[in-house]
């Protein structure tokens, strides 16, 4: 495994297929819509769709770590409660 093992898994993961850029978006709607999209199409997932592309936005937000600006983190945030709400979840 290499050094930068997030690197590699996010490269190499096959767990979904995510449209290029997805993380550098402006809209977090689109952000949730595209995540949620490619979690349902995905036959290679163990978990179902909500958790997929939960844990995808937060793998790319934890990996990112403090080289995210306030703004791009704001925005991912936001993309969060847009799943939950594309998915139809309460918040805590």
């Amino acid at each position: 495994m290499p050094k930068k093992w997030s690197k590699y898994v996010t490269e190499h993961s096959f767990a979904l297929d995510l449209e290029e850029g997805i993380f550098t978006w402006d809209d977090p709607k689109r952000i949730a819509k595209s995540l949620k999209n490619s979690a349902e199409a995905s036959t290679s997932k163990k978990a179902g769709p909500f958790q997929s592309s939960m844990s995808m936005l937060n793998f790319y937000i934890n990996r990112a770590g403090k080289n995210l600006s306030p703004q791009r983190k704001k925005i991912l945030e936001e993309a969060k409660v847009e799943l939950r709400k594309l998915f139809d979840k309460e918040q805590g």
